[in-house]
């Protein structure tokens, strides 16, 4: 375990910062086993469009149901997706 740390070198910009730290080890810079989990409640999961064929009557039918729990249809999908995933 490496005692003394390099200093970390100051940076112009992010591209700068960005090219030093794909070339270089950052356990020579870094203690790791002092690092803590951060927490960003607010973060938004990355979205994809994707193109998705479905049966008129089954759009329709799930067209319905999101219209009786007063949510858009793409959402419960999206709700229904996820809870089959999770639980499987």
């Amino acid at each position: 375990m490496n005692s003394k740390r390099k200093d970390i070198p100051v940076f112009r910009n992010e591209a700068e910062e960005r090219e030093f730290w794909e070339t270089h080890d950052s356990t020579e810079y870094l203690d790791w086993t002092q690092a803590q989990r951060a927490i960003f409640p607010n973060l938004k999961p990355t979205s994809r469009t994707i193109s998705l064929r479905l049966p008129q009557h089954l759009l329709d039918a799930i067209k319905v149901a999101a219209n009786a729990r007063d949510v858009p249809y793409q959402s419960l999908i999206k709700t229904w997706l996820h809870e089959k995933v999770q639980g499987s």
